[in-house]
């Protein structure tokens, strides 16, 4: 048998696994016999409030460890960008002890909804879908499709035939298998099944992951002697990717935007039985954020710079685990790779199909629609755009850092209505509204224009969005913002 048979016989044979014992699980399930549209929203978007702790944290853990952290940040072959998983533990914690809470007392089906019963306006509601959903189209979905192809052609060497708008066929391809499976879990399996496929491939990918680690120390007989001191530091200068100084500013608020309100990562803390089971599972996160992945997201990079020196366009965790995983163990971790990206995937489309047909639809299309055919038409149409925006990630010379750079347009003004809707009353919805438009403004002009890094401008950004929301609601609107009452 060829090392290539072997290869992708293994492949095909464990992602085959997962989809049966996620099928299996989900088969088993108790579901409801409700099929109002409430009821059909639940089982669809929360998987009936079914999911266990162990479920939220493998979930919440895949649906974060995609292509564009594994390849995008070993990419940048330094440690520096270990920063990004340490921050992430505080917004783990943020979401289990501030926001889950009131998202389980307000009965959340989507994080958005807590806006509407807060400002008590369906629109500020939609307005913030539409821009979670123009970064999960435009942003989230091409850079995993691009990331996940772009590995799997790096790792194997795979050779294209032809160039298609600008990118490599190969790639193209294998980003649509990858776009049409995990469409296929969101249509037919709900947040259910997402979730599932997420916990058993979370084992298998951290195990693997850890293993890369492993084999690639080896490779350098655990000696980092010859490396840059730069490429080794947790100190980053004023002209690193993240000088030191962001980590007071704009950091913990981007951890906080992400973990807390983005639907996709709260989604699956929103979907156990109580607040309690949710936040286990986030604790649960929490711990294998900090423990585990930031070795799998920055050791391969680093033992890659040395064997190879610099490795652009964010080939070098291709190019390491190709080298240093035997034959056998490839093809497994080809399936723990197509497994990452496919629950990535599938996680954003399942959370965006919800935010469009909760928050925008049943507002002011139809109280009453058929949420599952809604459900694949939203998520056909998001793939089929997605899938076009590939070739444009082609270009890209960090994709971790083009996607924290272009979603700062996004999340600074909507974290700042979440923000003000959480610690003071009476705010005019129409001052939020107001002030997220304007933070959009903001950010791309100091992006542009502004001699501060990026992670300076999101936290300039955020404090003018809440200053000037609770500004315009009493001179504008006339209204008298004062602090939430303790213990309301």
């Amino acid at each position: 048998m060829s090392s290539t048979t072997l290869q992708v016989g293994i492949f095909i044979f464990i992602t085959a696994l997962i989809a049966f014992l996620t099928y299996l699980k989900c088969r088993a399930a108790i579901r409801s016999t409700d099929h109002s549209v409430a009821a059909d929203n639940k089982e669809v978007f929360l998987a009936g409030g079914g999911l266990t702790w162990i479920f939220v944290a493998g979930s919440i853990t895949l649906t974060n460890l995609s292509t564009d952290q594994l390849v995008g940040m070993n990419g940048n072959q330094m440690l520096l960008v270990a920063w990004w998983e340490f921050a992430a533990v505080i917004g783990l914690i943020v979401l289990a002890k501030v926001f889950l809470p009131v998202y389980y007392k307000y009965e959340c089906t989507t994080t958005t909804e807590l806006l509407e019963k807060r400002y008590g306006d369906k629109h500020i509601r939609a307005v913030i879908s539409v821009l979670f959903l123009l970064g999960n189209v435009g942003i989230f979905i091409p850079a995993m499709l691009y990331g996940g192809s772009k590995f799997m052609v790096t790792m194997f060497g795979i050779e294209s035939t032809s160039i298609i708008f600008g990118v490599e066929s190969s790639i193209i391809y294998i980003a649509i298998g990858f776009a049409i499976t995990g469409a296929a879990y969101a249509v037919f399996g709900g947040l259910r099944a997402v979730a599932v496929s997420d916990a058993y491939s979370g084992v298998l990918l951290l195990t693997l992951g850890m293993a890369v680690v492993f084999l690639a120390l080896k490779a350098i007989n655990f000696d980092f002697s010859g490396i840059p001191a730069e490429r080794l530091t947790l100190i980053g200068d004023n002209a690193s990717a993240i000088p030191w100084h962001t980590l007071l500013t704009g950091m913990l608020f981007i951890q906080v935007f992400y973990w807390s309100t983005n639907q996709t990562i709260t989604q699956r803390a929103m979907a156990s039985p109580t607040v309690q089971e949710g936040q286990k599972g986030v604790y649960a996160a929490a711990i294998i954020r900090l423990l585990i992945v930031p070795a799998i997201i920055v050791i391969p990079g680093i033992v890659s710079y040395k064997l190879y020196g610099r490795i652009e366009n964010d080939g070098a965790y291709g190019r390491i685990v190709g080298d240093v995983l035997p034959v056998w163990l490839s093809g497994a971790f080809a399936a723990a790779i197509a497994a990452a990206v496919l629950t990535s995937v599938n996680s954003i489309l399942n959370a965006s199909t919800a935010l469009y047909v909760c928050d925008i639809h049943e507002k002011y299309a139809s109280t009453e629609p058929n949420v599952r055919k809604l459900n694949a038409i939203i998520t056909i149409t998001i793939v089929l755009i997605g899938l076009a925006l590939v070739p444009s990630y082609a270009k890209s010379s960090s994709i971790i850092e083009t996607i924290q750079q272009m979603y700062g347009l996004l999340s600074m003004p909507i974290l700042s209505a979440f923000l003000v809707c959480l610690v003071f009353d009476d705010v005019d919805s129409r001052a939020a509204i107001i002030a997220v438009v304007f933070g959009v403004v903001l950010y791309g002009i100091l992006f542009r224009f502004a001699p501060i890094h990026y992670i300076h401008s999101m936290f300039v950004t955020l404090i003018s969005c809440v200053v000037l929301s609770l500004s315009v609601s009493r001179f504008v609107f006339g209204t008298s913002p004062s602090l939430v009452a303790r213990g309301s």
